[in-house]
């Protein structure tokens, strides 16, 4: 029994992962030279960063994408360092649009969304396919939500996983912790709290455990853009420093307040997948709005501590 749920489990994150790849294999097709030359030509000042960074990353789907492509465009030397931060910020803010459109029901669209996905696939031009891929896509998450939703319960009635979903219920450090090694490991933050969104629904998971998982994921999906900037040069390499500490310095600041976030979402919305987007939402947004007038400062904090 046990072995089929973790089976099932591993399927439906797969099914989600592969979502987000063809979901972001069609945006990418759409438009990723355009996106190139706008945070190319945009970023001269951290408040343009900033609103290029959230807009490019809200479309695509994945801050990760937008960070590895400013790391090439710095290791080219199209792009200063100093100008990055910014972007940085503003994928932070962007990529918080996934989990709130995850957190809406829209189960009801996924025959549409694969028959769409299906239609555009068979047809032989560029634009078409890649709507099909960014339909397909998104049925293909909708179902590994409602997946992982199904096996929340389930899973939670196995004696040592109830016991490890009450530790995390009680320790904060320990949900962090979870949510990075877990985001480290299949190199999507988005993931990592779709799953933790679907225990909460639940009840299985408490709304602070969730934003706990949550912040950790915030640090784990920083390893994509490390891992990218791997043999580049020591600009581009500082670029990924900067993701890594601007989202280490964001968790140790709400660290304490995390019982604060989870009032203030709990005041907004009932529903506990909502709360949980809604708190990753105003994490990164004041996370980002903060340091925004130290981007400078920040910057040469960086190029002093990585020489």
């Amino acid at each position: 029994m046990i072995k089929e749920l973790l089976s099932l489990l591993a399927v439906f994150i797969a099914l989600f992962l592969f979502g987000m790849v063809i979901m972001r294999a069609g945006l990418l097709n759409l438009g990723k030279e355009s996106f190139q030359v706008m945070i190319q030509k945009l970023t001269d000042s951290p408040w343009k960063g900033l609103i290029v960074g959230a807009i490019a990353t809200a479309i695509l789907q994945s801050s990760s994408a937008i960070i590895i492509m400013v790391v090439g465009l710095v290791a080219t030397g199209l792009l200063a360092f100093r100008h990055s931060i910014g972007i940085i910020l503003g994928a932070n803010i962007g990529t918080t649009m996934t989990t709130e459109l995850l957190a809406l029901d829209l189960s009801s669209l996924i025959i549409p969304l694969l028959v769409i996905g299906l239609i555009g696939l068979l047809i032989p031009l560029d634009n078409a396919y890649s709507i099909g891929c960014l339909s397909f896509g998104l049925a293909c998450i909708f179902i590994a939500m409602n997946g992982l939703e199904t096996l929340a319960y389930p899973l939670s009635s196995i004696p040592s996983v109830h016991s490890f979903f009450d530790l995390t219920n009680d320790h904060n450090l320990l949900g962090i912790g979870v949510g990075a090694i877990l985001t480290a490991i299949i190199q999507s933050s988005t993931a990592t709290t779709a799953l933790a969104m679907g225990f909460m629904n639940d009840n299985i998971l408490s709304l602070n455990a969730g934003i706990s998982i949550m912040l950790g994921a915030n640090v784990g999906t920083c390893i994509t853009a490390y891992l990218a900037s791997i043999g580049t040069g020591h600009s581009s390499k500082l670029v990924a420093y900067a993701n890594i500490w601007l989202n280490v310095f964001g968790v140790l600041a709400f660290l304490p307040l995390i019982n604060w976030l989870g009032v203030t979402v709990t005041n907004m919305t009932p529903l506990p997948m909502v709360q949980l987007a809604h708190a990753s939402l105003l994490f990164n947004v004041i996370c980002s709005l903060v340091m925004l007038p130290f981007v400078n400062r920040f910057a040469g904090f960086i190029e002093r501590i990585h020489r």
